[in-house]
């Protein structure tokens, strides 16, 4: 799969994680985080710019609602930048 729908996936997982934390559904976040956490590994790592780099590599470390929001919000923009 090309990284461009891997990264929009990756947003929405990481969208529905923050929701899910955020309404206090532990289950859905977990759930979406690991969806989150397979498709960061199917990323091709040398085809994506280091800033995104960097954010997926925190991820694990900043587990909360507005990390998790930013990053989403981030990969989206890139993607959508990437359309263009």
């Amino acid at each position: 799969m090309e990284n461009k729908y891997i990264l929009e996936s990756l947003a929405s997982d990481l969208k529905r994680v923050a929701l899910g934390m955020h309404r206090g559904s532990n289950q859905m976040a977990k759930r979406f985080l690991d969806e989150a956490l397979k498709r960061k590994k199917e990323l091709k790592q040398d085809k994506i710019p280091s800033y995104i780099q960097n954010l997926l590599n925190n991820l694990d470390k900043n587990l909360n609602s507005d990390y998790t929001l930013m990053c989403s919000t981030l990969i989206q923009n890139y993607t959508h930048h990437k359309k263009s």
